[in-house]
């Protein structure tokens, strides 16, 4: 279905309250999974030069995409010892944190639910 994913753990995530044609029989709490992930020198330096000769900063994209992966892993992992089988409602949350703003943090949460 669009809008929604499932990885090996069989939970589905989903920005949407609902999942069309699967009725929600039981609500499991609200969950939430979060990751912090800090910005490296070199990674740093090369994204402040492309920051100045335009382009994409492909090594952050990365870090970013795995860290918002990995919020949602612990999302669905926290759903299902819940007892639950989806997650609807989900919302990323992106941050920087830390004294200088050094580091990312990446929260994913959303309403656990068996349907």
């Amino acid at each position: 279905m669009p809008g929604e994913w499932k990885d090996a753990s069989g939970v589905i995530v989903t920005t949407t309250p609902m999942i069309e044609g699967r009725p929600i029989q039981d609500y499991c709490g609200i969950v939430v999974g979060e990751v912090i992930v800090g910005a490296n020198l070199f990674r740093d330096m090369f994204a402040n030069i492309r920051d100045i000769v335009g382009g994409r900063s492909g090594s952050y994209e990365r870090i970013l995409q795995r860290a918002r992966d990995e919020a949602i892993a612990e999302l669905q992992a926290e759903a299902a010892s819940r007892g639950g089988n989806a997650v609807v409602g989900i919302d990323l949350d992106y941050e920087v944190i830390g004294n200088s703003g050094s580091m990312l943090m990446v929260s994913a949460s959303g309403t656990a639910v068996k349907v």
